[in-house]
């Protein structure tokens, strides 16, 4: 096509733009693919398309731009705000060059008035994700006026024949709660300031049409690739398209771009799919899987001992710890929070990376050395982005905290969770943390870390300015650095859990951390829609105590075993006080997680729909091979269970469909089908995916695990 329409197509996601002018080019389209089509055509379309003919006047919005503003007519969120001299700047932009391909193009435009030059980058990725990226530099002359960025935001349009609005909330140990409603009217827009994307972190804005099923519908949504503070909008406004969008949520002055300066917005995600939630989950898993730095080997079970043994640190019962991990399976053993200087409890000594030597005599040479011996991979926690004001290094560097000058003066007791935070963003105080982790990493041969982040950013200042997006930067750059240093280092991101989950850190990590409650009740819809973006190999989910420490609920040991196995599994628990059943059970479950590990982490991940909201169901699907975990979370309603309908099996194919019982077998109630008493049925794939298979009724907070497998 000439450079007057663009025309991105690729794994059944289409993309039309027209770039004639004036001003920034239009999407004509984004969803499903319109084939090969000619100029003609899109003329033709984006005249079927148009608004008003020559000379209509801003009575009549334009089609709406890659950046709308309110000088195109638009009445909703502007694109960009930006400011010169403290007043609002209406830029007027004249494309100056496109670059295409078939999978991406970049416009740049420039603004006269003030010399900034916008690129704007739309390309299709792997599993069909739309990426959008915008920067905004200033190239005016030297001495020119700095611009203001207020805010940056990529937008898309959606149909407006959708009608319903999917976000996220939640609280710490409760995260991603899904909240639907009606599609709003007006501009709308949901945001996070903590410094982190927060555990009510809306996660994605979907725009569906009626409400969000599983398998089938029609949806279109966002996701911002930021671990810091965001902003996600939908605008529909009556005279112009509907607008979905994201960006980072910036306080007044903290990007002042002064010329030769340049503003990178972070990426940001649009993903389409007429498949519903499990089409939309597939595409960013596959995107998520296709890159290089993916995990590739396969997922260690792990033991790590926070609630094994919480600050009591005693090295020869870690070591007996360690050797019991190792008997029963566990590949990966992670020593967490209480092991450095002076560090008895929560309120002290963070940012003094130091062993503590009278806990740790010989330091953790000696236990790291057993791990190793042992087979395992060693772990250990740490919370680089945090420090105690009772430590060394706050009373040697009190200007290293990320704070108000005026805070600690006011208040010293206004702190979250008894810490502050780390300015990374001052050489001094990255370097101090860099030095102190990668020494203890050489020093040890560190496998994993834990990367904590147990508090909210309050008015966080760098420099005399707000620091946030500093920050963020500054610790991407700082994981990255230590894991060029070391190759093999894998990092997991926890952030009080589930505080920060997203594309961003994964970039520079291997696996999050879904949340601080191992409730397996919880932890069935925490892990179901955390799995939305991420696949289960990149989300912890570990076997707790018998009763949670996050909700005092006690559950069976069978129960959060096959909640684990939807994840990257794992023990937050005192193995060494299991009874002999306890332990071959786990050591069962050990060999069971590594058997079905290959479907469940290189599968496709599928959800049954069954009626009853008590019942959970999640399979994981390869060509060969399938595994579902059936689960209740209450009492069922219906004295006769629903029939489990398994989708994303081959048709034409018979399938050994077997009931795992080494994780110990579900309690029922008086419907018990034959082929789950006796364990195992075969049957072609068809009647599996359209009759299904009679559930037994299941007591309340009750799992089993279902294997089928290609004959």
């Amino acid at each position: 096509m000439t450079p007057g329409f663009i025309r991105l197509e690729s794994e059944g996601v289409g993309v039309l733009v027209d770039a004639r002018g004036p001003g920034l080019p239009h999407v004509l389209h984004w969803g499903a693919p319109v084939g090969g089509i000619t100029d003609a055509d899109a003329d033709a379309l984006a005249k079927a398309l148009s608004r008003q003919t020559a000379p209509g006047t801003l009575d009549a919005a334009w089609q709406v731009s890659l950046s709308p503003q309110e000088g195109d007519g638009w009445t909703g969120r502007p694109g960009m705000q930006l400011r010169r001299d403290g007043v609002v700047h209406h830029a007027r932009w004249d494309v100056t060059g496109i670059e295409a391909d078939d999978r991406s193009f970049t416009v740049e435009a420039r603004d006269a008035a003030s010399g900034l030059r916008l690129a704007i980058t739309v390309g299709i990725e792997a599993g069909g994700v739309v990426w959008v990226q915008h920067a905004l530099a200033h190239e005016g002359a030297t001495g020119a006026a700095p611009v203001d960025v207020d805010w940056l935001e990529a937008t898309l349009p959606v149909p407006s024949t959708t009608d319903t609005l999917l976000t996220f909330d939640g609280r710490w140990a409760r995260e991603k709660r899904p909240v639907v409603t009606s599609m709003p009217a007006g501009a709308t827009v949901r945001q996070t300031r903590r410094g982190r994307p927060g555990h009510d972190n809306p996660v994605a804005t979907i725009a569906g049409i009626g409400a969000p099923r599983w398998q089938t519908g029609a949806l279109w949504g966002v996701h911002l690739a930021w671990s810091s503070d965001l902003t996600t909008r939908i605008d529909r406004v009556t005279d112009a398209v509907t607008l979905i969008g994201a960006g980072e949520l910036l306080r007044p002055g903290e990007i002042r771009l002064a010329p030769g300066q340049e503003y990178r917005a972070p990426r940001t995600a649009f993903v389409r799919t007429a498949e519903g939630l499990d089409g939309f989950a597939h595409r960013v898993h596959t995107w998520l899987r296709a890159r290089p730095q993916h995990p590739s080997s396969a997922r260690p079970l792990v033991l790590n001992t926070w609630e094994a043994v919480y600050f009591d640190h005693e090295p020869t019962r870690l070591a007996a710890l360690a050797e019991r991990a190792a008997a029963v399976g566990v590949e990966r053993f992670v020593l967490d929070d209480g092991w450095f200087q002076g560090r008895r409890d929560d309120t002290t000594s963070l940012g003094d990376w130091v062993v503590d030597r009278a806990v740790w005599p010989d330091g953790l040479g000696p236990l790291a050395a057993r791990v190793h011996e042992l087979g395992m991979q060693f772990g250990l926690w740490f919370e680089p982005e945090m420090i105690s004001l009772d430590s060394d290094v706050a009373r040697a560097h009190p200007d290293w905290l990320l704070h108000h000058a005026g805070h600690l003066e006011h208040d010293p007791a206004v702190s979250w969770r008894g810490q502050y935070v780390m300015d990374l963003a001052n050489p001094a105080a990255y370097a101090h943390v860099l030095g102190q982790i990668d020494a203890l990493v050489g020093e040890l041969g560190i496998d994993f870390i834990k990367w904590d982040h147990n508090r909210d950013l309050v008015e966080s200042m760098h420099n005399g300015r707000p620091g946030g997006h500093a920050q963020t930067t500054a610790v991407y750059e700082l994981i990255a650095q230590l894991k060029s240093r070391h190759p093999s280092l894998e990092i997991e991101s926890c952030s009080s859990g589930g505080a920060r989950t997203d594309l961003g850190i994964l970039e520079v990590t291997d696996r999050v951390w879904a949340s601080d409650s191992n409730d397996p009740v919880e932890r069935q819809d925490i892990q179901r829609w955390t799995g939305l973006l991420l696949p289960p190999e990149l989300v912890g989910a570990h076997v707790g105590p018998t009763t949670s420490h996050s909700s005092g609920r006690t559950t069976a040991l069978s129960y959060r075993m096959a909640t684990s196995l939807m994840g990257s599994a794992g023990f937050e628990w005192d193995i060494l006080s299991c009874d002999d059943d306890e332990t071959a059970a786990i050591t069962r479950f050990a060999a069971l997680y590594k058997e079905l590990r290959p479907i469940v982490h290189g599968g496709r991940m599928l959800h049954p729909e069954l009626r009853d909201p008590a019942w959970r169901a999640t399979g994981f699907v390869t060509d060969d091979a399938a595994v579902v975990v059936v689960a209740t979370v209450a009492s069922l309603e219906d004295a006769r269970a629903e029939r489990l309908r398994v989708p994303g099996l081959d048709r034409d194919r018979r399938y050994r469909v077997r009931v795992r019982r080494e994780i110990g077998a579900a309690e029922y109630g008086w419907i018990a089908p034959e082929w789950f008493t006796a364990g195992e049925i075969e049957l072609p794939g068809s009647l599996l995916a359209e009759v299904g298979l009679q559930l037994p009724t299941l007591w309340p907070l009750q799992a089993f695990v279902l294997h089928l497998e290609a004959l």
